[in-house]
């Protein structure tokens, strides 16, 4: 399973990077727009934070065919081996197939149905993120829908990689895992929450008191 986070924020990359193998970022409009930054300033630092390699993916703006093309065309001949992000609107699912003929890797987002994403998949899309809790709150069932697209694309097009986005809980990032997606891309806020159990603290806590007053030491010797 690819794991991705999604993010602008350069330390967090490199903070998590040096814990667990990262397999690139994700950005979109609103985080860059966040960060303050230009994204052509913004991508090749987030590359660098990964140490040079991994999987880098930023997003169209325009709502127009041509447009979102353009964006691309700006995109990817500005930042090298960059996977184009486009939203699977009518428009988009047009630029995703003209994006494809001409080599340009896509993956279709603001994904809120199986079918819905399936087309993009049919157009072209190499990757597909559903988004998970933007369906929960729309009174769907995320899990429920990544595992109705994810059947479609393991039965018509199995060289098409679900990315799993979107998440406001663990619990909910980790039904999604189970379920064998390709890849899931987190932000740093639901990582974090992965590891912060204060159960782990408090053991590790208890242990090293234990080991201190036996020997009234922190180390081995």
């Amino acid at each position: 399973m690819k794991f991705l986070l999604d993010t602008a924020d350069v330390e967090d990359i490199k903070r998590i990077c040096a814990m667990v193998p990262v397999d690139g970022v994700t950005t979109n409009p609103g985080i860059v727009a966040a960060s303050g930054k230009s994204v052509f300033d913004l991508l090749p630092a987030i590359r660098d934070a990964m140490g040079g390699k991994g999987m880098l993916l930023a997003q169209v703006i325009s709502p127009t065919v041509e447009g979102m093309i353009k964006d691309a065309h700006t995109l990817t001949s500005r930042v090298e081996n960059l996977i184009v992000k486009v939203p699977v609107t009518p428009n988009g699912l047009v630029a995703i197939k003209e994006l494809t003929k001409e080599g340009i890797p896509t993956l279709g987002t603001s994904i809120y149905g199986a079918a819905q994403g399936f087309m993009a998949a049919l157009a072209g899309a190499k990757y597909l993120s559903p988004y998970v809790s933007r369906i929960d709150a729309q009174g769907g069932n995320g899990p429920e829908t990544v595992k109705e697209l994810q059947s479609l694309i393991s039965q018509h097009k199995p060289d098409v990689e679900i990315v799993n986005a979107s998440f406001k809980s663990p619990r909910q990032a980790l039904e999604c895992m189970m379920i064998g997606s390709a890849g899931i891309t987190l932000p740093p806020s639901i990582f974090d929450l992965f590891i912060a159990d204060p159960a782990v603290l408090a053991a590790v806590t208890e242990f090293g008191n234990q080991w201190f007053k036996a020997f009234n030491r922190h180390t081995l010797d």
